[in-house]
């Protein structure tokens, strides 16, 4: 069978109208953005959906494409993340993702980012982790030598999912992949021993902080840490808060009730610069949700 001919293998002239075809998809993307921005998700379904099947018809402009439909799932991602609207749909997230590594098997942004995408908690995100650790796996398929795939599967199992044996597991097989880091053995041995607490999870961050490839990355990692913070203030805050409760009989409904009582020197703020949100009902505390560190991972990490 003979192999279909690479683009520079092509006349001029099919090329060029390749390449504007291309460019007029894009401009139109764009204009259509601009335009419809409020339109329904039935609008924003013109996407074909089957990578396999644009591949084919890509020709031999399927790194190309691979990229345009990467752009459009981060539109799509930080467009629905910004936006207004009550209710946040990130349903073609996944396609969009999925198409692109199809196109360019080897697209690793798109593996590594898309997941981080993917496993962010509503509202930021569509809280797909189940999707996140399939795009994660299409990329080991691809190529089994890249350590850090492997990595990702372990921090969603052990962030997410809270699966501490599993997380420690896909750690060991990123610990198994010839060139890895050394130190996601020992990263395996604490998960199983800790896994769960806020030390385990702050040395897991702080090891990708310090290791990660990608100044996105990076940030992330420095954003979770962050968060891990939060919560020793918030621990710190609820003693404050029980003090109060046993010298009133009843919760604080402010922050000024506390600052009166001197068991706090001022109104409390989260490391992003935001004040803490006190429910005067409870007295439970959070970060507002207008933060960055919203929201919060959960009370199921004890700070030890």
């Amino acid at each position: 069978m003979t192999s279909r001919p690479q683009w520079w293998e092509r006349p001029v002239p099919f090329a060029v109208a390749m390449m504007t075809l291309v460019a007029l998809f894009v401009s139109s993307e764009e204009v259509r953005d601009r335009v419809y921005a409020a339109s329904r998700l039935e609008t924003r379904l013109l996407y074909i959906p089957d990578g396999e099947v644009l591949d084919r018809m890509a020709l031999s402009f399927d790194v190309l494409l691979a990229d345009v439909y990467w752009i459009r799932a981060i539109q799509h991602y930080g467009g629905t993340r910004q936006s207004e609207g009550e209710e946040k749909n990130y349903d073609l997230l996944g396609p969009l993702l999925d198409v692109a590594t199809t196109l360019d098997p080897r697209f690793n942004a798109a593996y590594r980012f898309g997941a981080i995408f993917l496993t962010e908690g509503y509202p930021n995100g569509p809280g797909r982790p189940d999707l996140a650790i399939a795009l994660l796996q299409k990329g080991i398929e691809e190529m089994p030598d890249k350590w850090e795939y492997y990595m990702d599967i372990g921090f969603i199992h052990y962030w997410w999912l809270r699966e501490y044996d599993t997380a420690a597991a896909w750690f060991e097989k990123a610990a198994d992949v010839p060139g890895a880091s050394w130190w996601l053995r020992s990263l395996a041995a604490t998960t199983l021993a800790a896994g769960g607490s806020r030390a385990s999870s702050r040395r897991l961050w702080q090891q990708m902080y310090d290791t990660a490839d990608h100044d996105w990355i990076r940030s992330e990692a420095a954003r979770r840490l962050t968060q891990l913070q939060a919560l020793d203030d918030i621990d710190q805050l609820i003693v404050a808060v029980q003090r109060f409760i046993e010298q009133r009989g009843r919760p604080p409904r402010s922050w000024e009730e506390l600052v009166d009582a001197r068991l706090l020197a001022g109104f409390p703020v989260d490391p992003a610069g935001w004040p803490y949100v006190i429910d005067d009902a409870n007295g439970t505390i959070n970060v507002s949700s207008n933060s960055e560190l919203f929201p919060l991972p959960g009370e199921t990490l004890p700070p030890q």
